[in-house]
């Protein structure tokens, strides 16, 4: 059961009509947002938060940026957001091959050596305490310039951030998320745990 509840998507007009964006990336408003909205201020900023790091401004893919995420979430133990961010990476073009070889991705060939430093990156940056080090850094620098590693970061921070916010809300999962871990997480121990309602 979730520590605050949702509140319904239409209580407030401006967070309304900036969660829009999410229809895209997942085709529903997560309830994570839904809860924010208690404090309009905190779900208007987030959203704008996310829409900025999801932007694309280099060559770090929408897909790239999902499947970041999910690694940053299942380091963290986040079940709430590895369902969301596997089925976005679905959504922006994530092969079930690619998907399902996420965890193997240090041997498979389906990642590239650029994908494998910012992957590395992930791991190191969301462990606590942090293990990011210089070989990470330096093979990170290889592959990707500046600009880049400061998106790749911003996605790593946001996941960081928003897995702590479900996990301590036990945010309740949605059906399409649900089915996304059912049906794209079978590789792991995914399972829905405490989001439930």
């Amino acid at each position: 059961m979730p520590l605050v509840t949702p509140l319904p998507q239409d209580a407030n007009e401006e967070v309304k009509a900036l969660a829009t964006f999410f229809n895209e990336t997942l085709g529903f408003c997560p309830n994570s947002v839904l809860t924010m909205q208690r404090r309009p201020h905190i779900a208007k900023a987030f959203i704008n938060l996310n829409k900025a790091v999801m932007e694309n401004h280099g060559r770090v893919t929408s897909e790239q940026k999902r499947l970041i995420g999910y690694l940053t979430s299942a380091n963290t133990g986040c079940n709430y957001c590895q369902a969301h961010t596997i089925l976005a990476a679905q959504r922006y073009g994530g092969s079930d091959e690619r998907l399902a070889a996420i965890w193997q991705f240090r041997e498979s060939a389906l990642f590239s050596a650029a994908e494998k430093a910012a992957f590395e990156f992930a791991l190191a940056a969301s462990s606590v305490p942090n293990a990011v080090d210089e070989i990470i850094e330096r093979n990170l620098s290889l592959h990707w310039d500046e600009g880049e590693i400061v998106e790749i970061l911003g996605v790593i921070s946001l996941f960081g951030y928003l897995n702590r916010w479900n996990d301590s809300m036990a945010t309740t999962l949605e059906t399409g998320a649900i089915n996304a871990g059912e049906t794209l997480l079978t590789t792991s121990d995914w399972q829905v745990g405490k989001h439930t309602q």
